[in-house]
Formats: structure tokens, sequence, C-alpha cells
């Protein structure tokens, strides 16, 4: 199982769209703690959207067209549908 899932960091005022097959909490933990980019310098981070997919190729090309759209409206339309 692989999931697309978007970080919102209120500190930095920004999205994060990644995917990945490990758990998401074990996922947001790495984000937060393990490493230098902007999610860890955030600490405030919290997956506000997620997708499950069957596999890893289908949530990356989930990925790449969400940025691809390149608007944080469409992106914010994207996560309030969502909930």
């Amino acid at each position: 199982m692989a999931t697309f899932h978007i970080l919102y960091s209120a500190s930095l005022d920004r999205y994060y769209l990644r995917h990945t097959t490990e758990a998401m909490e074990e996922r947001l933990r790495k984000h937060l703690y393990n490493h230098g980019a902007w999610t860890s310098r955030a600490k405030d981070g919290e997956i506000i959207h997620h997708e499950a997919f069957t596999d890893k190729a289908t949530a990356y090309r989930r990925e790449l067209e969400v940025k691809s759209w390149k608007s944080r409206g469409r992106i914010e339309e994207l996560i309030a549908l969502a909930r």
C-alpha cells in the first residue's frame, strides 16, 4: 500500500506534497525530526490530506499531478473537498 499526502506547516504557511509506502505515523515522525528539510525546521507539520493507492507508482503519479497544478488555491480546494 502507498499513500499520497499533504502536510501543512502553519509557521511556514506552506504545503508539502509527497508519497510514501511507510506508515503515515512513521513518515510524519521522519518529516519532523530526522532530516534538515523544511518540515524538520517547522516542527508543526500536520497531515491534512492523504489518499491511499495500491502501489507506489500510482501514488507517485498522483503527487506529480497535484504538484503540476502549481496553484495553492487548487490544492486548498482538494483539501476542502476531502473534508
